[in-house]
């Protein structure tokens, strides 16, 4: 098997050693997936356009472009950069009026799947738009944005006092970097360890985070600490909070459709009145919650997802849930008197002692739930037992 060395068009540093095998598409494909770039053509070191494979020997060193003529990698390395637009040119921007320059490389590769990757990836992917000096405007706040870009340059998280680490939203796996300091203002330096803070976030933190973002962006709460909070009355939809500590907040009235709660800690919190058409609740744990008159039920079809979760004394009591999924879930103890539970999945759902008094079940599924103690209402006769449970 032949081995070769490929270089961006230009360059002639951080060449990658891959192996050649298949077709010439398959070269182009590897060196694209390598160099960060999308490989349209290749050149010998002379700046002979290679068509065929067969064309390479072993040890070769190539040159891959995107199209552009080739450019001899002993000429000027900015002006090769400049010429090639190349994933190494040294890009400007502007964002909400604070100068930053950087390259392309910092900004794709080491968080390939962040907003940042995608919009300067591939030139004019996503029509970025120029100030009269040519830097590319990114409307967002510069104080928050200053300690991403030092995370790509250094792969460390310095965060100056004062700055909310919720405004990490540029990046899709940050969150991963900063777990270890939950989201209150710290301030870290390369030589000291994350503040050991674990408070909560306000009301007023949230708030904030939330007018600070645009209406169509999915906001990743994953894993946050929104114990104790007052989060009543607020637009909470598509918001990712799996594994988000929600425990004794404040949620009366929210509109949490279609919101990820799953994994979450909701434990005696209430949650009466709110919105939960199409809410995702999987193996969240709701113990001594209070969800009171809520509405899981979806005009359009979409059902709600508490298969599994843990309602253990739950007040659930006048809620719209027809058609809901708690399958395996526990409700021991629980209060859903006059739920509307019509085509609810109860199959292995643990109900001893609930109060279903007033509760419409008509095509509810109860196969293997747990009823002991459980009171119904006087008009379930023994035959419709039978139908529905084991």
């Amino acid at each position: 098997m032949r081995r070769v060395t490929l270089f961006v068009n230009g360059s002639a540093r951080n060449g990658k050693v891959v192996a050649v095998y298949g077709t010439l598409s398959d070269l182009l494909s590897v060196a694209s997936n390598k160099l960060g770039i999308k490989a349209t053509s290749v050149y010998n070191g002379k700046g002979g356009l290679i068509d065929d494979i067969a064309l390479i020997r072993d040890d070769d060193v190539l040159f891959v472009c995107e199209g552009e003529p080739f450019i001899d990698p002993q000429t000027d390395g900015r002006a090769q950069e400049e010429l090639t637009g190349s994933h190494t040119d040294w890009l400007t921007l502007n964002v909400g009026g604070r100068y930053f320059t950087t390259t392309r490389s910092t900004l794709v590769n080491k968080e390939p799947d962040s907003m940042l990757a995608h919009m300067f990836k591939d030139k004019d992917a996503w029509g970025n738009k120029q100030d009269p000096r040519g830097a590319f405007l990114i409307d967002r706040s510069p104080e928050y944005f200053e300690p991403i870009l030092n995370y790509l340059r250094h792969g460390q998280l310095i965060v100056n006092d004062g700055i909310n680490l919720l405004g990490r939203y540029y990046l899709s796996e940050l969150a991963a970097v900063i777990h270890s300091c939950p989201c209150s203002p710290c301030s870290l330096s390369q030589n000291s360890q994350p503040a050991e803070d674990h408070s909560p976030i306000s009301r007023k933190e949230f708030v904030r985070f939330l007018l600070a973002t645009p209406t169509k962006s999915e906001l990743r709460c994953q894993g946050l600490n929104f114990s104790g909070a007052d989060l009543s009355r607020l637009d909470l939809r598509y918001i990712n909070f799996k594994m988000a500590n929600l425990s004794r907040c404040n949620l009366a009235h929210a509109n949490l459709c279609c919101a990820n709660l799953e994994r979450a800690d909701l434990s005696g919190s209430v949650l009466d009145c709110a919105n939960l058409q199409g809410v995702k609740m999987l193996c969240s744990n709701a113990e001594g919650a209070s969800l009171k008159g809520c509405n899981f039920e979806d005009p359009s079809g979409l059902k709600a997802n508490l298969e599994g979760e843990f309602l253990l004394g739950v007040d659930m009591e006048g809620s719209q849930m027809t058609g809901i999924n708690l399958r395996v879930a526990t409700l021991k103890n629980a209060k859903l008197k006059n739920c509307n539970l019509r085509g609810a999945t109860l199959a292995g759902t643990d109900l001893e002692n609930c109060d279903l008094s007033g509760c419409d079940l008509q095509e509810a599924n109860l196969r293997g739930s747990n009823v002991k103690g459980a009171i119904f209402e006087e008009m379930l006769t023994p035959l419709h037992m039978s139908q529905s449970v084991r």
